[in-house]
């Protein structure tokens, strides 16, 4: 029976020891072939930036005493996916695996994350998919610190994986968001959740004399854990310290009572 061919991206960029610890881990499952980001891309969600210049640079790198071929693509993740799908691969892979990623992505801010949105561009292609996230701190996020230890994550990683090669899931099952906690061993216990609709990252202002200098929203973590369900993701990863592993689907659709909504939009 052939191996299964995986295809793997990060929005942290070609170089991240994140991308290599999923690569190192997913290769015992199969062919792993990565197309990533060529420069830090963290918070381009799924999108798709005309300003993008397509180019993609294979280049050889040593992970586990192997000499690996890669494909850093000036784009966004989710661009990532597309030329690793359409022009390297030339097929569509059993699995696209996005991560693992320099912070948690929990809560309403998951659109946010390039990681989750490359895993949601694969989605949309129809291949099974998964985005996989370390809890760190914020220091770290746009890093390539080896402070950051992805050994667990790797291994959680490439579980999930398994599962996701190995059994057909449902068909609102779009892909897999996988959040690990930084001190989870190999015997952390996992649970599906739900995402948390809280804003576990909050924004904060530039800090400028004048708008015409330049600056940028920044983001400051703000998680709350008093009033959080029990079963969200936010609550399992910062609360219970077990592994998040949430189900998401690209159907966006409010979920409501449709005849009580246009009742309630006829109404006067």
């Amino acid at each position: 029976m052939a191996k299964p061919q995986i295809l793997l991206t990060n929005d942290d960029g070609i170089r991240s020891p994140g991308l290599w610890a999923a690569a190192a881990s997913l290769s015992d499952l199969g062919f792993v072939t990565v197309t990533a980001p060529r420069e830090q891309s963290s918070g381009m969600g799924r999108s798709l930036p005309n300003t993008s210049d397509g180019t993609i640079q294979e280049q050889r790198v040593q992970v586990n005493g192997r000499e690996w071929s890669v494909f850093a693509v000036g784009g966004s993740p989710a661009q990532s996916v597309l030329h690793g799908v359409l022009e390297v691969l030339k097929f569509k892979p059993d699995l696209v695996v996005s991560g693992i990623n320099y912070g948690e992505n929990v809560a309403s801010g998951v659109t946010i994350s390039g990681t989750v949105g490359a895993a949601m561009e694969a989605a949309s292609l129809g291949i099974p998919a998964m985005a996989v996230s370390l809890e760190a701190d914020q220091k770290y996020h746009l890093s390539y610190s080896n402070d950051v230890n992805f050994l667990i994550a790797a291994e959680f990683a490439k579980r999930f994986a398994h599962l996701l090669l190995d059994r057909k899931f449902p068909q609102d099952v779009s892909l897999l968001k996988v959040d690990v906690p930084w001190d989870a061993t190999l015997e952390t216990p996992w649970q599906l959740t739900r995402v948390s609709r809280q804003r576990y990252y909050e924004p904060v202002a530039p800090v400028r004399t004048s708008w015409s200098e330049p600056g940028t929203v920044g983001y400051r973590e703000a998680g709350r854990l008093e009033e959080e369900a029990e079963n969200t993701d936010v609550y399992v990863l910062r609360k219970k310290r077990w592994v998040s592993v949430t189900p998401l689907s690209l159907d966006l659709t409010a979920r409501v009572d449709f005849a009580e909504l246009d009742d309630l939009m006829r109404k006067g």
